[in-house]
Parts: C-alpha cells; structure tokens; sequence
C-alpha cells in the first residue's frame, strides 16, 4: 500500500521549512530505539490497564447518540505523512458537517478550531476529553508507528495547510499524545506559542525532554487545565 504524504514527498516537505531541517536535535541510533522501545510497552500497558473501562465508555456513547464508537480522522505525522488517527466519538455524528457554520465561534487564534462551550460535544464526550479518555484509541496509533507517546499533537492536513515555514518544522518529528503544549495549559495557550513549544521540542529533544514532559503529564491531566 503506497504511503501519502501532504507535501507530496519527504523531499517537498524539506523543500518547504528549507534550512530548518537544522534545527533537528541530533536523534542518534540509542535513542530511537528506547524512545521505540518505550512507546511499544507503554502503549501495550496503557491498553491492557484500560481494557476494563472500555465497555462502559462504549455503552454510555452508544446509550447517548446514534452512530459509531469511534472517530476517524486524517492527520498529517512526521515529515507530512499522512495517517488515520483514532478517538473515542466525542461529538455528534454530522459534527464536521457543523463546523462551517460554527467557523464565527472559533476561539482559538491562527490555525486551530476550538469553542470552549460547543454545542457539538455531547455530554459524554465531554466527560471523555476532560478526562483525556477520548484518546485512549490512539495507543494504536502508537502501536502502528503513527505516533508516538510524546511528541507534537498530530493537525488535521487544512490547519497544517495554514502553516509558515517556521511552524511545518513541528513535522521533522513524529506526533505524539503528549507534548510541551499537552502540559503547559493546551487550549489555553494561543495558537502561536502552542507552535513555538513544539518548536523548542524539536530543538531540545531528548531522553532528559522526554521525561521531564511525561512527568508532568499525568499531573496535567487530572488538572484539566484548558481540556475542552
């Protein structure tokens, strides 16, 4: 199965952030592997530990709303690959179909969508992205490769379209489901510095980053803070 990519290639890709390829803290052959090594066994522990919470969270969306258990949406990964990314359906089923009419709302600033209050959650799904459940599919994601536990959080291909130069080299590295944006405050961070944190990752990136981010994760998750 061929591979698509958003750019069109790796080589388009490179062609379009130019010199920021150079950015790229060195990635050496140790750290690849454990970083795979990690995202292997965290996301098979992650998936047994929350097996047992699966057939609720699939009752109550099925019990609130007409339609499938899980959403499916294009995303664009490392060097503009495109790939599926898996979430539990925290919307109503036309919810994309909504989106054009719900644009004026929009409270986030440059290429991002986000409304504090929106009508399309449902009220389960509310509970799900609060509590970050929402994602739990996407250990799959990691399992595949798609992602990885942490890195920048995966855009949908018409925000990444929106991108400077500067801000596509968040795409030198593989997405993650959580990153520097994930514990800093997420929506409550505007657009631009959500680009520049990413852009730190990409520069400083490393075993000592990693674990500094994946401590501060769980903290940032039973906080809540600018999860909506």
């Amino acid at each position: 199965m061929s591979v698509e990519y958003f750019y069109g290639s790796p080589d388009a890709y490179l062609e379009r952030i130019g010199d920021g390829a150079r950015n790229l803290a060195p990635a050496g052959f140790p750290y690849r592997v454990l970083k795979r090594g990690f995202d292997m066994v965290a996301a098979l522990g992650g998936l047994l530990l929350l097996l047992p919470l699966l057939p609720f969270i699939v009752l109550l969306i099925k019990l609130e709303t007409p339609g499938p258990i899980l959403f499916r949406q294009r995303r664009v990964g490392r060097l503009g690959r495109l790939f599926d990314c898996y979430k539990f359906r925290s919307m109503v089923v036309d919810a994309e179909e909504r989106k054009t009419v719900l644009a004026e709302l929009n409270e986030a600033t440059g290429a991002a969508f986000k409304i504090k209050d929106d009508p399309r959650i449902t009220t389960v799904g509310r509970f799900l992205r609060r509590s970050s459940l929402d994602e739990f599919p996407q250990l799959l994601n990691v399992l595949r490769g798609d992602m990885a536990v942490i890195g920048p959080r995966p855009q949908i291909p018409g925000e990444v379209d929106e991108y400077t130069p500067a801000q596509a080299r968040r795409l030198l590295v593989t997405p993650g489901l959580t990153c520097l944006w994930q514990v800093s405050g997420r929506s409550h961070i505007d657009f631009d510095t959500w680009m520049e944190l990413d852009q730190e990752y990409v520069r400083t990136r490393g075993l000592r980053t990693d674990l500094h981010i994946l401590l501060r994760t769980l903290p940032a998750v039973i906080e809540r803070k600018g999860a909506y």
